[in-house]
């Protein structure tokens, strides 16, 4: 606050004085104001009699000598100075409590007993608190993470909302998901007015799904969020990647395509091929690719994930392609795409398991499948040729 007064040969030398009353000799102060305004006047008795006002604003106050009245201004508030005013500000904790790990909205704040300016004035740049999305902020001013990001998502879109896509499919715990910019889709009720802001994906719906609660978040079910992410990837590799993991955790087939036939057409065509791939035997996006290869070799078609038995029935394996005319299996085998690295051993015992039974294998990872396809043809074949004439020899 700076002190005006009207003689000018005195002002430069009040104006170096620290703002506190106390550092004025005889000047007298007056305040009045609510709980966020702060209203102060002061007032200094000129040198050949009265006293003088030296700040001038809006509104009027009594000066405590003198007993004249003198104008007062608004002054700055609590943030400014730093002295705390109102219950919010003496239990910064209880305002914590409230929130949803940090996060809050703005129209909580405000019956909270928080003026709904200073929520916004706190979320200046350097100031103590963030603004995520309209109306909601955060407690502080560091880098959010994703789950508050999540929950801001929520407390913007309102009680309805359900999230699904990317963030729904990283909780049920798939991990086939595009790098890029964390975004949060959510599903809300057709006649909701609310938009997609900042991180936020907002999709209206008529058929909002019953939400599967995790860790206090309204997920969409396992089908839905992931078909929901597929519409909106643009490449075959991620869409098969996806759908071929969520298969392999439990979804089935049928739901899959069910949800797909129920939803909106728009984005359906690549997830509705690589779908018919994995029914017709591709269990992982690395087999769809092994298809492909299969077809530039113009060898005859494999059984695909065929399961295996000895003469006694005793099980062998599940190939991921089984030649028959040449007794010769091939496995697509990846860490990323077919197994954890707990299953080693159990790979080891399969392969012996093949050798014992008089079974060839080959084996490819599954990233050459897409680096180097013809390659990876040319050993396909080579490896057929060896293993069909050495049935021969054998015959």
């Amino acid at each position: 606050m700076r002190l005006i007064t009207a003689h000018s040969s005195r002002a430069a030398g009040r104006e170096r004085l620290p703002w506190c009353p106390r550092a004025l000799a005889g000047v007298a102060k007056a305040t009045f104001g609510t709980s966020d305004v702060l209203k102060v006047a002061f007032a200094t008795p000129l040198a050949t009699g009265p006293w003088e006002l030296i700040h001038s604003g809006a509104g009027v106050a009594s000066c405590p000598q003198g007993g004249r009245k003198v104008l007062a201004t608004e002054g700055r508030g609590a943030d400014d100075h730093g002295v705390k005013s109102g219950e919010w500000a003496r239990d910064p904790e209880g305002l914590y409590q409230h929130s949803r790990g940090g996060v809050i909205t703005v129209a909580r704040l405000t019956e909270l007993g928080v003026p709904s300016r200073t929520c916004y004035r706190r979320c200046r740049p350097g100031k103590q608190w963030r603004r995520l999305l309209p109306g909601v902020l955060m407690l502080n001013s560091g880098e959010p993470t994703r789950r508050q990001l999540v929950d801001a998502a929520l407390l913007y879109a309102g009680p309805d909302a359900v999230v699904t896509g990317a963030a729904s499919c990283r909780r049920h715990g798939l991990k086939m998901l595009p790098d890029g910019t964390f975004r949060v889709h959510l599903l809300v009720p057709l006649e909701h007015k609310v938009g997609s802001s900042g991180h936020v994906i907002v999709e209206r719906t008529t058929r909002l799904p019953q939400a599967v609660m995790f860790s206090g978040v309204p997920l969409a079910p396992l089908v839905r969020s992931v078909l929901d992410e597929c519409r909106r990837l643009g490449s075959r590799q991620e869409v098969s990647a996806l759908l071929a993991e969520a298969v392999q955790r439990g979804a089935p087939l049928l739901e899959l395509f069910a949800e797909l036939d129920a939803g909106s057409s728009r984005g359906t065509a690549i997830p509705r091929e690589a779908l018919h791939r994995i029914a017709d035997g591709a269990r992982s996006a690395a087999e769809v690719d092994a298809m492909k290869v299969w077809r530039m070799s113009g060898l005859p078609e494999p059984l695909w994930n065929h399961e295996l038995r000895d003469e006694n029935g005793e099980y062998i394996a599940t190939a991921d392609g089984y030649f028959v005319s040449a007794g010769m299996a091939w496995e697509v085998d990846s860490y990323d795409f077919h197994f954890g690295k707990q299953q080693y051993a159990a790979t080891v015992a399969r392969n012996a398991r093949y050798a014992a039974a008089g079974i060839v294998v080959l084996q490819t990872l599954p990233s050459r499948l897409r680096t180097e396809p013809k390659r990876v043809a040319a050993e396909l074949v080579a490896a057929y040729r060896a293993a069909e004439a050495r049935m021969r020899r054998a015959a």
